[in-house]
């Protein structure tokens, strides 16, 4: 059986704090838009914007406000609170502004948010932005996000082509296994096949010994295997890869892909060659494109976006090519 590149036609719902879309909702009235960095990328998702400070009611602009007495998870179990630099109690509004900010993501069914990190609300690793502090991750509503489940992205990852594209793809691939249905042990190979080689990017290790796993179990294992076997590979799909690994990894799947197709894609240098991120993002892209466009599974990013009119467009042009030889 050949693999071929999983495709999904469907737009993935991303929550974004609205500040990191640019919009002007911070307590000084400013925002980033860290989207324009995807160029015409960003219309392959449906974005849906919150900022658990403006639901919460404080306005813009307000005071800054500051977790005080610990991190924002206590802040839900009544050990810590929020405060304004004034020194007002807000944190009853803070937790309202975020369930109701929850509540939204929920309601587009985002199972992913790009956060700004040194938020007192959307920060999951730091809250606070004074020199290399990091207040009391995470926020308020950063650790609803993380007791959740959702797949974080930081915003200021956006900003580096290479950085975005290990995201998406691992994002892609998170929300295709997340939603995939398994009932037999079969289907599980067959999904493990698929993901495999970006788990053994990822952490090798973990990922060869899954493996032995998986081959010392039988059909009869299937029922108590799965859900540990999930929870396990979408945990490791939210971690990051290095630059290091990204390149030998597509080097690595450049290789098969030569010897198994017998062709060439000048773009794409060894591991070798020295080159910048924003070229080895390049590369890996145009691997993307030309695995899919040759029915090859380009193991690196085993799951794609493609607008059901572009894939539509790939067929006919398939089918015609076909409908030539034929004749």
């Amino acid at each position: 059986m050949e693999h071929k590149t999983i495709v999904l036609t469907e737009k993935i719902p991303i929550g974004i704090s609205l500040c990191a879309m640019g919009g002007p909702v911070r307590y000084n009235g400013k925002g980033i838009d860290v989207l324009s960095a995807l160029g015409r990328e960003k219309n392959d998702f449906i974005f849906c914007p919150v900022c658990p400070e403006c639901q919460a009611g404080l306005g813009v602009t307000r005071d800054p406000v500051h977790l005080s007495g610990g991190t924002g998870e206590q802040v839900w179990t009544g050990e810590a609170e929020v405060k304004n630099r004034a020194g007002r109690l807000v944190t009853k509004e803070m937790k309202e502004g975020s369930l109701e900010s929850l509540e939204v993501l929920r309601r587009c069914n985002a199972k992913a948010f790009i956060y700004m990190d040194g938020s007192p609300s959307c920060g999951v690793y730091r809250t606070t932005l004074k020199n290399t502090r990091r207040g009391n991750p995470p926020g308020v509503f950063g650790s609803l996000l993380l007791s959740e489940g959702f797949f974080l992205i930081p915003s200021s990852d956006l900003q580096s082509p290479l950085k975005w594209w290990d995201w998406r793809r691992r994002l892609l691939a998170f929300t295709w296994f997340s939603s995939h249905k398994l009932s037999s042990m079969q289907e599980l190979y067959e999904a493990w096949y698929a993901l495999k080689f970006i788990c053994q990017e990822l952490d090798n290790t973990w990922a060869r010994e899954m493996g032995r796993t998986l081959a010392s179990l039988g059909k009869a294992d299937f029922a108590q295997f799965e859900p540990s076997f999930r929870a396990q590979v979408l945990d490791l799909l939210r971690r990051p890869s290095t630059t290091v690994k990204m390149t030998n990894s597509l080097w690595k799947h450049y290789s098969h892909y030569r010897k198994q197709r017998g062709k060439k894609v000048e773009e794409i240098n060894s591991p070798e060659f020295k080159r910048n991120v924003t070229t080895i993002a390049k590369e890996l892209m145009k691997m993307e494109r030309t695995a899919f466009d040759d029915d090859f599974l380009f193991g690196a990013s085993p799951v794609i976006y493609r607008d059901p009119h572009r894939l539509k467009a790939k067929e006919e042009r398939a089918a015609g090519s076909t409908e030539q030889q034929e004749s």
